[in-house]
């Protein structure tokens, strides 16, 4: 049902130019940036974190292809380096495009994304979920990941 398949350049501009708007986007919904500074403070973040894009060391960009039909479906990012217990890997952004939600294609994605970390010696995955994003934190728990660290606050 689902392949992730390596992102060329093309794909990659897309990804980049919507995960910078997302990440700006929940970073303001979860009350830690500004709108006026969101998109900059986005774009450094990315940055920082792909230096180099597509050809960033230790970076993996991958499609989420559903096989039948060889369409995209949405997208998944993640490094992976050297960890106290081991080769980690983090996945920074995944996201199901809107037609193919609630459908199987995230289940399957992760699915994927495990048998690709096995190949790549990865022994642990990690992942940072905001709080207002229900839906991702149901399915984390559902692919057997356990929440390790909460930050909370109220407004007042």
């Amino acid at each position: 049902m689902i392949k992730l398949v390596q992102m060329d350049e093309f794909t990659f501009q897309f990804f980049l130019s919507q995960s910078t708007r997302d990440y700006a986007e929940d970073k303001i919904k979860a009350g830690v940036w500004d709108s006026e500074t969101a998109m900059r403070l986005s774009q450094d973040e990315m940055t920082r974190f792909l230096p180099n894009g597509l050809y960033t060391e230790g970076a993996y960009l991958f499609s989420i292809v559903e096989e039948e039909t060889d369409t995209q479906a949405g997208y998944i990012w993640f490094n992976v380096s050297e960890g106290r217990q081991g080769r980690e890997a983090f996945i920074y952004d995944f996201y199901v495009f809107e037609p193919f939600q609630s459908k199987g294609y995230g289940t399957g994605a992760l699915q994927a994304l495990d048998e690709e970390a096995r190949k790549m010696k990865v022994t642990r995955i990690g992942l940072h979920v905001f709080g207002q994003n229900n839906r991702a934190f149901e399915l984390y728990k559902k692919m057997g990941f356990l929440v390790t660290d909460i930050t909370m606050s109220k407004e007042l």
